[in-house]
């Protein structure tokens, strides 16, 4: 190159002219991509967008029919809108005046309530009831109930009422099968404390709770297996011994001097 040609000026004015031609055409992308942007939605977007939007509406659709009153025929309605449903049951709600509990499976323990029946229990004549006959035929029907039942005992007393780590054994126990009203009256109010079967001392260190959910008929089945399995035989239990002694439920745990001292 002629050193003699060599123009600074001309140098420095080829490279403005570079950085603005590079600077234009960068500002056509910019301008390009933001009007690409504002007219071209992303179709792949929308392909996928499509499906959700149907399901939704017909999800929606299927909704509004379900939550709809309902009629079999005029002035019969059989299905009521939730929404209506809640704020009717949340008005009754908000109008109803509480009321003291009144069933004594629901009593506090060490309450007022469950003094005042414990205090009443106190001065209130034993209840008896008569001792069945052992060697009467037991119904299969209520063994079987029984044995249905029996699966809430099975946990802790073992499922052929061997016992376990938390409960005594129930076979060849003389507290299973010894006066009717023992057995009925741990179910309704449980039981604590130590306690001797078969001549071995237990003493767990929970007591075991009250069963008395169980209805009559219940309890009576239950207690007629576990008085005629694993070897015990004793006089079936019937639901008005059972009954007899639904009162004492709400009272406290009750404890091996509670109760009768088998033969």
């Amino acid at each position: 190159m002629d050193p003699s040609k060599d123009n600074p000026l001309i140098r420095f004015r080829a490279f403005i002219w570079g950085i603005g031609i590079f600077s234009l055409f960068a500002l056509a992308f910019v301008v390009l991509a933001i009007f690409k942007g504002k007219a071209s939605p992303d179709v792949a977007e929308d392909a996928a967008a499509t499906p959700r939007y149907d399901t939704k509406k017909k999800v929606d659709t299927a909704q509004s029919a379900n939550f709809s009153y309902k009629e079999v025929e005029a002035g019969k309605v059989v299905q009521v809108p939730p929404h209506d449903v809640f704020s009717h049951v949340g008005g009754l709600l908000a109008s109803s005046q509480p009321v003291a509990v009144e069933k004594p499976e629901q009593i506090v323990p060490g309450s007022p309530t469950q003094k005042k029946m414990e205090e009443a229990a106190k001065t209130a004549a034993p209840i008896e009831v008569a001792e069945g006959d052992a060697n009467a035929p037991i119904d299969p029907a209520v063994m079987a109930a029984g044995q249905a039942t029996f699966a809430l005992c099975m946990a802790c007393h073992g499922m052929n009422g061997e016992g376990g780590p938390i409960a005594p054994p129930l076979a060849n126990s003389e507290w299973v099968t010894g006066p009717v009203s023992n057995p009925i009256r741990i179910v309704l109010r449980g039981l604590g404390g130590p306690i001797s079967v078969a001549g071995k001392d237990y003493n767990f260190p929970a007591p075991m709770g009250q069963l008395s959910s169980l209805s009559d008929d219940q309890i009576a089945a239950v207690l007629t297996y576990a008085r005629n399995s694993w070897g015990n035989k004793a006089s079936a239990v019937t639901a008005d011994q059972v009954k007899a002694f639904r009162g004492e439920v709400g009272l406290p745990v009750l404890q091996v001097s509670d109760l009768k001292a088998p033969k």
